[in-house]
């Protein structure tokens, strides 16, 4: 029979592979873009470290992990399919599929549970922690920038007043020399990047006032890893390998984070480490590592909760109401809660 006659060669087969060296075919891992929000900097220690402590390779993806010009830019990057997957603005994201829904992007893992979007201003320009201080003065800011992008709703549940504030648009590689100079008062921005590079201008901690848009009724989420449609439903199990090596990376980076700045360090040797390792620690326990993460898990959402994110967004952002919750996030590729547990 021919099945008979199959399996009396194999042997023959086995004997030839060994005789002449070559190796038995492998299956090739899944190629993964992956690209960043910003830069390689402190805060970015958990993708790097499952990158680089194998997680990735250990769920059968080849990953390459990009820097990016922004919260906002990183997702059309993965709405074209140029990045399979990326770090964005979950909010921006809403706005992005409100305006158009069949955009080809998602939300699967929750990273900044609490949003760092903040208005960093010097003590000595007459900025406080109190939003009310802004009124009256010149703030910075640029305009892929994700905090920039709540100033409209910002300013309404904060009651600030801005008929006198001036809005001056600039670029990121200025902001905070600008501000250093006295330039502009306060900026827009990622608090951790804002106030670490503020110091690196030679700003004192004394003279940095920090309004953390979060503590002043403004109830979002921040940054999460998104995902192109079309890829993963060709590769669901790729989609859930590369969160579940995520949570292993950003469990490193919380319980050892003098590790994770040697990650990053390997990519940006001029960055400082003692700033990034500052940086890192107040993205974890600002954002990352929150009072809602330690109880139920890194990388979910409450649903209602984003589902109010949507309704706030209507004022910043002016939504058509085209989005719903179950639009932007799918937690059917997160792992289970005990593997999500931060040390």
């Amino acid at each position: 029979m021919f099945t008979r006659r199959l399996f009396s060669k194999l042997p023959a087969v086995a004997a030839l592979v060994i005789s002449t060296g070559l190796s038995a075919p492998a299956f090739a891992d899944t190629a993964v873009k992956f690209t960043l929000d910003w830069k390689f900097e402190g805060p970015a220690a958990g993708f790097l470290l499952a990158l680089d402590k194998g997680y990735f390779k250990a769920e059968g993806l080849d990953v390459t992990i990009d820097s990016g010009n922004g919260s906002v830019e990183a997702i059309p990057r993965v709405a074209t399919g140029a990045y399979q997957m990326g770090f964005g603005d979950i909010n921006s994201v809403i706005k992005f599929l409100d305006e158009d829904p069949s955009q080809k992007v998602k939300s699967v893992m929750m990273i900044y549970e609490r949003p760092t979007f903040a208005v960093v201003g010097r003590k000595s320009l007459g900025i406080t922690e109190d939003p009310k201080s802004l009124e009256g003065k010149k703030l910075g800011a640029p305009p892929p920038d994700g905090a920039f992008a709540q100033w409209k709703a910002f300013k309404q549940v904060a009651k600030i007043d801005d008929s006198k504030i001036t809005i001056e648009s600039i670029g990121f590689p200025v902001r905070e020399p600008m501000l250093a100079k006295g330039d502009v008062d306060a900026v827009f921005g990622f608090a951790f990047s804002v106030i670490l590079n503020l110091k690196k201008q030679g700003i004192k901690d004394e003279d940095i006032a920090t309004i953390l848009m979060a503590e002043h009724g403004l109830n979002l989420y921040g940054n999460a890893v998104l995902v192109n449609e079309d890829f993963a439903a060709k590769n669901p199990e790729a989609v859930k390998g590369f969160v579940k090596a995520l949570a292993k990376g950003f469990a490193d980076a919380i319980a050892n984070p003098e590790e994770g700045v040697e990650a990053v360090l390997k990519r940006n040797e001029t960055l400082d480490s003692a700033i990034e390792l500052e940086r890192l620690n107040m993205a974890n326990s600002m954002n990352i590592k929150t009072p809602y993460v330690v109880d139920n898990g890194f990388g979910g959402v409450d649903m209602a909760r984003l589902g109010a994110s949507i309704e706030t967004l209507k004022v910043s952002m002016g939504l058509k109401g085209n989005v719903k919750a179950q639009d932007v996030f799918d937690a059917s590729y997160l792992p289970a809660k005990a593997e999500r547990m931060l040390p």
